[in-house]
């Protein structure tokens, strides 16, 4: 397993930053994230971004984009739904795959949105994260998923490939393209509990019984993905070089606090960049 000195989850300006920085610096990167459908990709004009006078949030994603690929810097979409701190490592599993770096930042975002009752309760215990990476765990059984972005829908088919049967319920607006043997439920999702060693899924329309749930958001709360993170609120905890309580996990971007703004969100991943760097040198 190769091993990398930085890890960087999310791909927006931030994470973006935080890559371009590193890799000038002499580091070996990795950074997750999916190209397209994100926040800046929908925004419809952006005016205080230095150097990009009244630019559309798609045409800046395409030069953050290009500015990747010049660098030679690869995404990798696999998600990411847990970070293992190691001592002087951290393991981060996202998809089928373990990945080893030095340091990581985390650049996720905002998650929006509070965790639906019952949903911490059970997590771990019939709920679940991600779909490729617990879908061997319901074969031949119930699933339910819950699916706040189009891009959701593929976990959704790849689980329905191993279960029995597969409920899925969009949190979105967008049309659903999954395959007729998916029942597809247009609910909006109230509450998830235990009865009988089997997993409730209560909607504003009805009752679903399955096996296990699958809540699929675009990203996943800090104080979940990395256990021990300290966090307020929404945010994660950092000081003015955007190290968080962890050694060596830095972060930076919305998902620090405010104010929400792409060019703040840059300005951190260069700063935990250089952050990331300097712990290095010193380990």
């Amino acid at each position: 397993m190769e091993k990398y000195d930085i890890a960087i989850i999310g791909a927006g300006p931030g994470g973006i930053s935080a890559a371009i920085t590193s890799k000038l610096r002499g580091k070996s990167v990795i950074i997750f994230g999916s190209r397209g459908g994100g926040k800046l990709e929908k925004t419809h004009l952006i005016q205080n971004y230095p150097g990009f006078p009244n630019v559309s949030g798609k045409d800046l994603a395409d030069a953050l984009y290009k500015h990747l690929e010049a660098m030679d810097i690869s995404l990798t979409e696999a998600k990411v739904s847990m970070i293992y701190p190691m001592g002087k490592s951290f393991s981060i599993q996202a998809g089928e795959t373990i990945y080893e770096a030095s340091t990581c930042i985390i650049s996720t975002g905002v998650v929006a949105g509070k965790p639906l009752p019952g949903e911490d309760e059970l997590l771990g215990r019939g709920v679940s994260y991600c779909a490729t990476c617990d879908a061997p765990l319901y074969k031949g059984k119930t699933a339910v998923v819950i699916g706040y972005n189009q891009k959701e829908e593929s976990e959704a088919s790849y689980l329905n490939e191993v279960a029995e049967s597969v409920i899925y319920i969009p949190v979105y607006k967008e049309d659903v393209n999954l395959s007729k043997d998916i029942r597809i439920i247009n609910e909006n999702p109230l509450s998830i509990s235990e009865n009988n060693g089997k997993r409730v899924v209560e909607t504003d329309g009805g009752s679903y019984e399955c096996d296990g749930v699958f809540v699929l958001r675009d990203s996943i709360s800090p104080g979940k993905l990395l256990p021990g993170l300290e966090t307020l609120e929404a945010h994660i905890v950092v000081d003015r070089n955007m190290a968080t309580n962890i050694p060596g996990c830095f972060a930076c971007g919305d998902i620090t606090g405010t104010p929400y703004q792409y060019i703040k969100a840059a300005g951190e991943g260069n700063i935990a960049a250089l952050s990331a760097v300097a712990y290095l040198a010193k380990a």
